[in-house]
């Protein structure tokens, strides 16, 4: 609606001005947050008011309540008006009629609007039947009317909820963790409901009830602010909108951080995940109270009916030094003496993540207020129960968060407050930057037998991206972090020297076996050359796992597990002294060979096509079969134009590549030629698979030329019209000279779309290049291919000439 639609509409409002009164409130810059949200409801209040005393003459035993948000006087720009006319049950007629007079002018003016109609008695029963319109009336606040009538159900509701508390606070969480479920955590997603997502304005709502409740209480400290926070972006997403969404679009994110002043989208995303952070802890606490509490009310009448026997209620059983289990969580010691002992906040979370218990919020509390600074460096006990609690799994998430709650994480490890609710903008990645870190250590301490120095592993594995804090390359960035960390929580120079260049390289296993040919020795030998040492070479390849494990579904598999553990084999030859000089190549599998020989036979391509649920040959299974899409295999005799021409017709056909290499088979003595080997792992974009045989045929017809590829593929861009979404960085298109001594290495990192594979080959053939080999692989959204090319000689392209073909495969696919 534009602004001359809205004034219009204020002019059609009627005598009270409300709507243009609206308008100038929500246009003005001078008045924003929780000032501009009472001053809505109380405009509000005022209109409903007359329009209740317009339409209620004469009618006794009446009043209007605003509940939910609009009780609690919150209202944002697009938010619906939560409205009970509430009745003694006289005169129907006349509460109908009004009910009319007050509804209708909301509807008019275009407001959402949830209403009902009941007497105290209705409005109990309802409430004792549902649980939200329950939760709504705790919030019910009088606006016209009957006075005594709105006072006496709130005094009633309020009984009613704190009566019934046992039965339903559990309710209540059980429809928390069910929202969570649905919805997922604000403090990691992308695309946040504000509303719904664990740690928004639902749950912030929901520890408000248990408040009245009076059966336990949230942590205070820092609620209303983030509270606060979470309504106020919401303010600016419905201004920027013009809509009732509490869904945080990335197209909108830009818009809402300059409405509320922000530096950029990031920024907004970083506060609103340290809001949904504080709201979600409180939550964890809140709900373990509740628990305790109910526990308690169960176990009393037991205890007092076995007249002093079985355990004593309370008992403390020791974990550590200053550090004891009560009830179900870990707490000082009596004896504990913070201020003196700089270790024990350490000492008592790695106790707590090692008996998979919470830490009181109670103790964090008292050590982050008491406790003194460690020296540097740090003792050795404080570096290994560091160790110890990065090496407890999963438990040590939770204890994590409580020391990162209140503010005990940055004391330790000051580096950490840039990593804190950073956002990382990838599909691939699930978590913001910090929590990543904490998964990669909780993924690592898997694999602590592996290695013979877990405690490098672990460190490691919680610093590795610690330079995503800075502007750069994170990997270099968070080298030069990790030297400094290490030294000052007490490792010796070598050790320092270990866990930096695990953190500078922990990303070379994974781009150099998924996108480099590992049958050139220069590949193998570079890789060597970065890590050093056969330890720090065992210590990278668990590292590697445990990030991509941490990352998401879609940066591990099978497959690049048996890549990454080629690579480490093959380098470790190297490390000891045992390498070839020369590629040795891969002997072709039955199947390879027997294709191979047919097209070499017949002159002609030769496919085969089927399911691949087992892993790849050569390679242990681990965990039971993984589905890894359609496997692919193409044999065709060597010619110009293989490679668009396979990728085109793949394109055709709506299969999308995740997976591709392409070699040279060389045929037994006697077989004149050679063979082009293309194993692919494909799947459906949707539908069925296409016959093998239509594959066959249309990529004949690709190789001689009477298929027009490229047509077809534009005839089928131009019927789909183009979706708004993010706006993808552009493609990238580098050259590694040292990559390789037999080829030049052509590196292309772009958007996935439909057909990449086939204009990327399609401006190789153009360039007069060869492709010796292809590694193609697909993450998320990006593309990160390798081609090995030479040129018609079969030599690597001189610099200049590598640098044209680069600059014009990037011209293309920026086109």
């Amino acid at each position: 609606m534009t602004g001359t639609d809205v004034q219009k509409e204020a002019e059609d409002s009627g005598p009270s001005g409300y709507a243009a009164a609206r308008l100038r409130l929500l246009t003005e810059e001078t008045r924003s947050g929780p000032p501009r949200r009472a001053a809505l409801a109380e405009l509000t209040d005022d209109w409903l008011t007359g329009l209740f005393a317009a339409g209620s003459e004469g009618l006794r035993g009446a009043s209007l309540v605003a509940v939910g948000g609009y009780g609690r006087g919150e209202l944002s720009p697009r938010s619906d008006l939560d409205l009970l006319l509430l009745h003694d049950g006289g005169d129907t007629k006349a509460v109908a009629a009004l009910a009319d007079r007050l509804w209708y002018p909301v509807w008019d003016l275009g407001l959402d609007l949830d209403h009902s109609v009941r007497t105290p008695a209705e409005a109990r029963k309802t409430a004792g039947e549902d649980l939200k319109v329950q939760l709504g009336l705790l919030d019910a606040r009088h606006i016209a009317g009957d006075l005594g009538l709105t006072a006496s159900l709130r005094t009633a509701i309020l009984a009613d909820w704190r009566n019934q508390a046992p039965k339903r606070l559990p309710e209540l969480q059980e429809l928390c963790a069910e929202r969570a479920e649905r919805q997922g955590e604000l403090q990691y997603l992308l695309e946040p409901d504000l509303k719904e997502a664990r740690g928004g304005l639902r749950d912030a709502t929901a520890l408000r009830a248990v408040a009245a409740s009076w059966l336990a209480d949230a942590p205070r400290e820092g609620l209303a602010d983030a509270r606060r926070r979470l309504l106020d972006v919401r303010d600016a997403l419905h201004l920027a909108t013009g809509r009732a969404t509490d869904r945080l679009a990335l197209q909108e994110q830009d818009q809402v951080a300059a409405e509320l002043g922000l530096l950029d989208a990031d920024t907004l995303l970083r506060q609103v995940y340290e809001a949904a952070r504080l709201v979600s802890y409180a939550s964890d606490v809140t709900w373990r109270e509740v628990g305790r509490v109910l526990r308690s009310r169960a176990v009393r009448p037991r205890l007092r009916a076995m007249l002093g026997g079985g355990k004593p209620a309370g008992e403390r059983s020791p974990l550590a030094e200053g550090v004891v289990e009560q009830d179900g969580e870990v707490v000082l010691a009596r004896a504990a003496r913070p201020e003196r002992d700089a270790v024990l906040p350490l000492r008592a979370a790695a106790a707590a993540a090692q008996a998979g218990l919470p830490l009181s919020l109670h103790a964090v509390r008292r050590l982050a207020a008491t406790v003194r600074p460690l020296p540097t460096p740090w003792p050795a006990e404080a570096r290994e129960q560091l160790v110890t609690l990065l090496g407890s799994g999963r438990p040590t998430i939770e204890v994590w968060e409580a020391l990162e709650a209140e503010g005990l994480v940055t004391r330790l490890l000051p580096d950490w407050e840039r990593v804190r609710c950073r956002p990382q903008r990838n599909a691939v990645h699930l978590w913001t930057v910090d929590r990543h870190l904490i998964e990669t250590a909780v993924r690592a301490s898997e694999f602590t037998r592996r290695v013979s120095r877990p405690d490098l592993l672990l460190v490691a594995a919680l610093l590795h991206d610690i330079g995503k804090g800075w502007p750069g390359d994170h990997s270099v960035a968070g080298e030069i972090i990790a030297k400094d960390v290490a030294t000052r929580i007490g490792f010796d120079r070598h050790d320092v020297t270990v866990v930096a260049t695990l953190v500078r390289h922990h990303l070379l296993l994974i781009d150099t076996a998924t996108r480099r040919d590992l049958e050139d020795p220069a590949t193998v030998r570079s890789v060597a050359e970065a890590v050093g040492s056969q330890g720090t070479l065992e210590l990278l390849h668990a590292l590697t796992e445990a990030d991509a494990l941490a990352t998401g579904p879609a940066a591990w598999s099978s497959w690049r597990g048996s890549l990454v553990a080629d690579l480490v084999k093959r380098v470790s030859a190297v490390l000891a002294g045992d390498a070839p000089d020369e590629p040795e190549e891969a002997a072709p599998t039955a199947e390879q060979e027997r294709l191979a020989l047919e097209a070499a036979a017949t002159g002609s391509p030769v496919l085969s096509l089927r399911a691949q649920t087992e892993p790849p040959a050569g390679q242990e299974p681990s965990g039971g079969p993984e589905p890894l899409g359609v496997e692919l295999l193409i044999a065709v005799p060597d010619q110009p134009g293989v490679l668009p021409a396979v990728a085109g017709v793949l394109a055709m056909h709506r299969l999308t590549v995740r997976t591709a290499e392409l070699r040279s088979v060389y045929l037994p003595d006697g077989i004149d030629g050679s063979v082009l080997l293309l194993d692919w792992r494909v799947a459906a974009e949707y539908g069925s698979l296409p016959q093998a045989a239509r594959l066959r045929s249309d990529l004949v017809r690709a190789l001689d030329g009477s298929l027009d590829i490229a047509g077809r593929l534009a005839e089928r861009d131009a019927a789909y019209p183009r979706r708004r979404g993010v706006v993808a960085p552009a493609a990238r298109v580098s050259v590694h000279p040292a990559a390789s001594r037999l080829a030049t290495v052509i590196e292309v990192r772009s958007q996935d779309a439909p057909g990449l594979l086939y204009r990327i080959g399609q401006a190789l053939e153009d360039a007069s290049v060869q492709v010796r080999s292809a590694h193609v692989s697909t993450l998320g959204a990006n593309a990160v291919d390798a081609f090995y090319v030479t040129g018609p000689e079969g030599a690597p392209l001189p610099g200049d000439e590598a640098a044209s073909v680069a600059r014009k495969l990037e011209e293309t696919l920026r086109g």
